[in-house]
């Protein structure tokens, strides 16, 4: 081979390499821009089927304990805390209180009571929700039992608290804001909670 023939063969595969080089670049933006868009997708498939939605929105609200002490407490305003629960099935669910008056800033708790009353064990989480839409971004929550999926036993109770922190950056027009939950059965969860039944009645 010649310099000449050697000089053309390098140049080439410069040329090549370059050529990879961009559709390698273009490959991995593209792979960056559909991880990235993961997120709200999945967000709007659940929201659409109605499964699992909380999750991810509900603790990116939740707050830290070290946040809430640096929170300075407004003294200056009132927001009554209306609380509400909807049973979607043959259980008891229910506020131990049905209002609260808070500060913004001043930290509180309130505690929901859940029973199971059926005759077989049970899967079942909460999805809440806040009116006015406004006001959910300044609902910030330290502890909530809608965080998790729980399995109940036939005829067992439960106590949760909600500990909660109202942003003092919340509208000046907003004085009520009213926190409510639906408890439902994980469909999946009461399948299989039906299926073992048997098997351990027959023990």
């Amino acid at each position: 081979m010649t310099d000449k023939q050697q000089l053309r063969w390098l140049a080439a595969l410069h040329r090549d390499n370059l050529r990879l080089v961009g559709k390698l670049s273009v490959v991995a933006a593209l792979m960056f821009g559909f991880a990235y868009s993961l997120v709200p997708l999945y967000n709007a498939i659940c929201s659409a089927l109605g499964i699992n939605v909380l999750s991810l929105s509900e603790r990116q609200h939740a707050v830290k304990a070290k946040d809430v002490q640096n929170t300075q407490v407004d003294t200056s305003r009132t927001i009554t805390v209306e609380f509400d629960a909807n049973a979607h099935g043959p259980w008891e669910f229910k506020p131990a209180v049905a209002h609260l008056e808070v500060h913004p800033g001043q930290l509180a708790t309130v505690m929901y009571e859940f029973k199971n009353v059926q005759n077989r064990t049970m899967s079942a989480q909460a999805i809440p929700s806040y009116a006015p839409k406004q006001a959910t971004a300044h609902f910030n929550k330290l502890e909530c039992f809608c965080f998790n999926e729980y399995t109940l036993a036939a005829g067992e109770g439960k106590q949760w608290p909600v500990v909660f922190v109202i942003d003092p950056k919340l509208p000046k027009d907003v004085k009520t804001i009213t926190l409510s939950y639906t408890f439902f059965e994980v469909a999946g969860k009461k399948k299989q909670a039906q299926s073992a039944e048997p098997a351990e009645s027959k023990s």
